[in-house]
């Protein structure tokens, strides 16, 4: 079923970037599905604000809502990354920063500074990573996931020792999964950008 079209004229509906914001009320069951897939994944108490007040989505889950044919496969995506792979948190948090600090994304920047230090990134680890570098505290297993996450972003590859050092920590299960996690959050970093995706305030 297509969604309903906003009656109010172009000027008067709401947007969220480039896109319209879609609500709650207006959804398809499609969509309804995502969104429930969305807030499930973060519990009642997620790291950074989903929604606004009128229970839109913010960031790149709203976009997911406006193609919801590519949407839900992004959004089990975000579900698979999020919370069914062997990455430890701090080492996922550590590669979604490194991303968000190369693709200069603002949104993914500020969500992830959030849920950084609800998987234990100290302040001063969670800074320097938003300077795109890696701390010098940071674990071995977390040092190796941050040189290969960099080493994708930069040649989009990694060479023979990089490679080994990373399985060496993750196995090839965990090279697979550092590999899909730098892919997806370089691709929702263009989505942001593209669509102009705004920072909840």
């Amino acid at each position: 079923m297509r969604p309903m079209p906003d009656p109010r004229p172009p000027d008067q509906q709401a947007r969220h970037g480039r896109l319209h914001w879609t609500e709650p009320a207006a959804m398809t069951a499609e969509q309804r599905a995502i969104y429930d897939g969305v807030l499930a994944k973060y519990g009642p108490e997620p790291p950074f604000p989903l929604t606004d007040a009128a229970g839109r989505l913010h960031g790149p889950f709203n976009a997911m809502l406006a193609a919801p044919g590519v949407g839900a496969a992004l959004q089990a995506l975000s579900a698979a990354v999020g919370g069914r792979t062997s990455l430890a948190p701090r080492v996922r948090e550590t590669v979604i920063l490194a991303v968000a600090a190369a693709r200069a994304s603002a949104f993914e920047l500020a969500a992830h500074t959030a849920a950084g230090a609800a998987a234990g990134l100290t302040s001063d680890e969670i800074a320097t990573l938003c300077d795109g570098t890696a701390p010098a505290s940071l674990a071995a297993d977390e040092q190796a996931a941050h040189a290969f996450a960099a080493s994708l972003l930069r040649d989009g590859d990694a060479d023979d020792a990089c490679y080994v050092r990373a399985e060496r920590h993750f196995g090839e299960a965990g090279i697979v999964e550092l590999i899909t996690l730098v892919g997806y959050y370089d691709l929702l970093a263009t989505l942001l950008r593209t669509l102009r995706v705004p920072v909840p305030e």
